[in-house]
């Protein structure tokens, strides 16, 4: 089990074999754009630790807003940090030149009632990080939001299901993803797009909201009855190694873990480890957000972490009292407001 934050942080952190090679194998220094957010951190030390591992003088830096410690945090562990606002022009000119850059910037919460930032930041960010690093490669995160909602006995919707975005906050990831295919085109910049849906942190995410409302007795919603989710770190394996995979016109990946996890079953898990029966609230509807990443599975392998481990990882956080970001996914919603 996993007690600390500091135990938490290595388990994020720590490198693959796959990811040492990732860093030995493509040349030049790595930008992370976005670097201050929830996945960020943890991307920026296991690159840093891949590279030291296999013996490659590489820069890591790390752009953002640093509006708390993290800077400083990921100072001490030997990466570059800029200060940034992606919305400024002039202060994008002047960021360091690198051949690799993982974008990671991006608004989702606090999008009802403030759509035009969610555009501006989702739209028009990615058009001044595409002018200027078209001779890079590219990986950009992005989200399974961009889908419609599909069957849950579908086994998720694939690359090739056209989006159909419910909600501004998913059309403007659309929009991200437009604008990169853009300049891709115009440019021939190699990019690779990750949808990804969810990432778990033991301190944040879908499985820690399920858990947490079992847990203090509150009502656990299963009207949307089917979820996917991936260990952070194993999201973060992938977009260091899907940088040698970056292509003109993008790449398309779905990003998360194999299995279609049934919310009403993941609550009765948490109730079996917490003791206490989970109180349910509504029915499930035939249709959810899923995604279907088999075809990351057959470049990248399964994920390291499985879905039962965790679960059982969660709960023992919350058991424990660990931390939380106090950050919910509101991966319930069905209508696209966030």
């Amino acid at each position: 089990m996993i007690d600390t934050e500091e135990q938490l942080e290595e388990r994020l952190s720590q490198p693959t074999p796959q990811d040492e090679a990732a860093m030995r194998d493509v040349t030049g220094d790595l930008l992370i754009l976005g670097v201050s957010g929830k996945m960020g951190p943890s991307l920026a030390v296991r690159a840093v630790r891949a590279a030291r591992a296999a013996g490659v003088p590489k820069r890591i830096i790390g752009v953002a807003r640093f509006s708390d410690a993290t800077q400083h945090a990921l100072e001490q562990h030997g990466i570059e940090t800029c200060r940034a606002d992606l919305l400024d022009d002039q202060q994008i000119a002047r960021l360091p030149d690198a051949a690799n850059v993982i974008f990671m910037a991006g608004r989702k919460f606090g999008s009802s009632g403030a759509e035009s930032l969610t555009w501006a930041i989702n739209t028009c960010v990615p058009s001044r990080v595409a002018e200027r690093y078209r001779q890079s490669r590219i990986v950009v995160f992005s989200s399974g939001n961009v889908y419609p909602l599909v069957p849950v006995v579908s086994g998720g919707a694939r690359e090739t299901t056209p989006p159909a975005p419910v909600g501004e906050y998913a059309q403007s990831v659309l929009g991200r993803e437009r604008v990169f295919e853009y300049f891709s085109s115009r440019y021939q910049t190699p990019i690779c797009v990750l949808r990804l849906n969810y990432a778990i942190d033991l301190r944040y995410g879908v499985l820690l909201d399920i858990g947490t409302q079992v847990f203090e007795g509150r009502p656990v919603d299963v009207r949307m009855g089917a979820v996917n989710v991936i260990w952070q770190g194993d999201a973060n394996s992938v977009a260091l190694r899907a940088l040698a995979l970056c292509q003109a016109p993008p790449l398309l990946l779905n990003l998360t873990g194999p299995e279609t996890l049934s919310v009403r079953a993941v609550a009765g898990r948490f109730g079996e480890l917490f003791g206490k029966g989970p109180i349910l609230e509504g029915m499930e509807a035939d249709t959810a957000l899923l995604n279907n990443a088999a075809r990351c599975h057959s470049l990248f392998g399964y994920p390291n972490v499985t879905a039962g481990q965790m679960i059982e990882w969660t709960a023992h956080w919350i058991a424990s009292g660990g931390r939380r970001l106090d950050k919910p996914t509101h991966f319930q919603t069905r209508d696209g407001s966030f």
